[in-house]
């Protein structure tokens, strides 16, 4: 029996930005910013995300991921300020795996697309919670709730 090509469900995805599920933001208040998950891939760890930071917010501390982390800045000013990068409309970012990078703030409201090629950390980063980690641990990570 041949498929109905009228009933069957797409396999690409599209969102539209305006449209976004306001519920399915996940916000950090402490540090000033919130991320939005676009596509995960549950098996791989990889996933793209929108990153919106209100001016002043931070990622406090250095720290670093389990896989290649590459961003694009929509909009905002930016700054990694261990090493003096800044991220500004069109720059592209990209940290190798298992490189130390951060602290960083945003000197202005920024907007950033960041996407991982695998799970984001081997350890859970003083900022997230156990809530806000999700899934995003590699088999790698250790099982202590402190991590």
């Amino acid at each position: 029996m041949t498929p109905d090509v009228n009933t069957m469900k797409p396999l690409e995805v599209l969102i539209r930005t305006q449209e976004l599920d306001p519920a399915q933001w996940i916000d950090f208040p402490e540090y000033g910013f919130r991320q939005y998950f676009l596509w995960k891939n549950t098996e791989t760890g990889a996933s793209i995300a929108l990153l919106e930071y209100e001016k002043g917010g931070r990622i406090p501390v250095k720290h670093k991921h389990a896989s290649n982390q590459f961003m694009y800045c929509l909009e905002g000013d930016y700054e990694y300020t261990d090493v003096s990068l800044r991220l500004r409309p069109g720059s592209f970012y990209m940290n190798p795996k298992g490189n130390p990078h951060g602290p960083t703030i945003a000197h202005e409201r920024s907007v950033l697309i960041e996407i991982y090629d695998g799970p984001h950390y081997d350890e859970k980063p003083v900022f997230h919670t156990d809530e806000t980690i999700g899934g995003f641990l590699s088999k790698n990570a250790p099982l202590d709730e402190d991590a």
